[in-house]
């Protein structure tokens, strides 16, 4: 009796073994003896979290100096596209690193002529350096390009115009602005009488 019962324990322990290969055993016999040396070992390994994506987070976050990492890592795997120019101009711009900014900046538009963020973000970095004629140029080129559609770059533009037309108040002014809360933390400049 105890020999029928190892006999039926051994035939149904070997049903329960894999029929199938393992996938690494599956990619060996696909693949031929020369694709994969000896010892080669597969593994599936996921795809990276974009560095233009972690980049961005990063600058949403004040990492101004990891997202430049972030956005080097990116143009090892993108190449030198225009967003990843732009970005790591915008990251050098917010470090500190305006004529470096600017370089980036100037890159990036030589790929794309009409990327708008790149012309807001030169222009920054050109009113940075009070270059004030050039900065009004490209925002002038971002907000055409945009459509007038962000009131940063409409504002941006009036400030450089401002800024280019020297616009000064002479004497006592008929209004006087003052800052008013709006919101959380948003202020808006209103004119009041004197």
């Amino acid at each position: 009796m105890r020999v029928f019962a190892a006999i039926f324990l051994a035939l149904g322990l070997s049903g329960c073994a894999a029929t199938q290969p393992s996938p690494i055993e599956a990619m060996k016999n696909s693949a031929g003896p020369d694709q994969l040396g000896p010892g080669t070992t597969v593994v599936d390994v996921p795809d990276a979290v974009d560095g233009l994506i972690v980049g961005h987070r990063l600058m949403a976050a004040g990492e101004f100096e990891l997202a430049l990492r972030e956005y080097h890592r990116a143009a090892i795997s993108h190449g030198p596209s225009v967003d990843v120019l732009s970005a790591i101009g915008s990251a050098n711009l917010r470090l500190g690193r305006v004529q470096q900014a600017e370089q980036d900046l100037k890159r990036a538009l030589e790929k794309d002529s009409l990327f708008v963020p790149a012309h807001n973000n030169l222009g920054a970095a050109l009113a940075e350096q009070g270059k004030w004629g050039e900065a009004q140029l490209h925002f002038r080129n971002a907000f055409v390009f945009d459509q007038g559609r962000s009131s940063e770059i409409r504002e941006n533009l009036r400030l450089a115009i401002e800024m280019t037309e020297k616009t000064r108040y002479d004497g006592i002014e008929d209004h006087q602005l003052q800052l008013m809360r709006r919101g959380t933390g948003r202020f808006l400049l209103l004119s009041a009488p004197l």
